[in-house]
């Protein structure tokens, strides 16, 4: 007797759905029971750092560290994609070094 050909991919389903959610719902049940809430006025107020708030949230800051971020991760992965070509340079075809020029 053969299984009906989707059972597999319905089970599939079932298991890659319910993967994420019964270590939540266990996690959720876990806190209602073991740290139930209490709330109060220190617990309720905004956390910066154990320092009392003070001043303009609003702030000018630098984008030039950002940006140095963002270069440092585009050249990082390039570094990486150029790894395997620099390891065969000398065995591979013109086209593949073309590729490459266009890719830098």
């Amino acid at each position: 007797m053969n299984p009906p050909p989707y059972l597999f991919l319905a089970l599939f389903f079932f298991v890659a759905v319910a993967f994420p959610f019964v270590p939540l719902g266990l996690a959720r049940l876990w806190a209602l029971k073991f740290s139930p809430q209490k709330p109060g006025p220190h617990k309720n107020s905004t956390y910066e750092c154990g320092l009392e708030a003070h001043g303009d949230p609003m702030i000018r800051f630098k984008a030039d560290y950002y940006l140095y971020g963002i270069l440092f991760l585009i050249f990082d992965v390039e570094s990486i994609f150029l790894l395997p070509f620099a390891v065969k340079f000398l065995e591979l075809p013109v086209g593949a070094v073309v590729a490459m020029l266009v890719f830098v």
